[in-house]
C-alpha cells in the first residue's frame, strides 16, 4: 500500500489512532480501512459510545457545518476529543466549496483550534481540531 504524503509515516500513526481509542467515522470513503491498513473493528463506536477520535469526511461547506453541529454534544461530553476533518485536495479535481481555511475559520469561531494537517490519501487532506486546553474546563 502506498503511503499518502511525503513523510512515509503510516496514516494510522499520523491520525494518532491507538488501540485504546474509540473511533467514530463519518462519511468515510469506501477504501478507508485500506488507507489505514487495518479495519478498526473493535475500536469503532457502537450505540451511544462517546468517541475519543472522530474522522469526518466532507465535500461541501453545508455538510461540514451540519456534521460539526452534530458533534457539539460529543465535545461537551468529552472536551479532549480529537476531530479530524478531511476534504478533497485540489489535486483530486473534485468539485467542492470547502478548503483548509474554511475549516480553520469555522474552528476558531467555535471554540476549537487546528493543531496538525496531514495527507490522508492522494485525494484527501486532513486537519486535526481540538478544544484548547484552557477552554476544556468550561465543558
Amino acid at each position: 500500500m502506498a503511503l499518502a504524503g511525503y513523510s512515509g509515516t503510516p496514516l494510522i500513526k499520523k491520525l494518532g489512532i491507538k488501540n485504546d481509542k474509540k473511533v467514530l467515522l463519518l462519511n468515510a470513503p469506501d477504501n478507508y480501512f485500506e488507507l489505514l491498513g487495518t479495519t478498526l473493528t473493535v475500536q469503532l463506536c457502537k450505540g451511544k459510545e462517546v468517541p475519543d477520535l472522530v474522522h469526518l469526511f466532507v465535500t461541501t461547506i453545508r455538510i461540514f457545518e451540519k456534521e460539526m453541529r452534530g458533534l457539539i454534544p460529543l465535545i461537551s461530553q468529552k472536551p479532549d476529543i480529537i476531530i479530524w476533518v478531511s476534504w478533497y485536495k485540489k489535486a483530486a479535481r473534485m468539485v467542492t466549496d470547502i478548503t483548509e481555511d474554511t475549516i480553520r475559520n469555522y474552528a476558531l469561531n467555535n471554540n476549537l483550534v487546528d493543531i496538525k494537517v496531514c495527507a490522508v490519501s492522494d485525494w484527501w487532506s486532513g486537519i486535526k481540531l481540538v478544544v484548547p486546553v484552557a477552554k476544556r474546563k468550561k465543558y
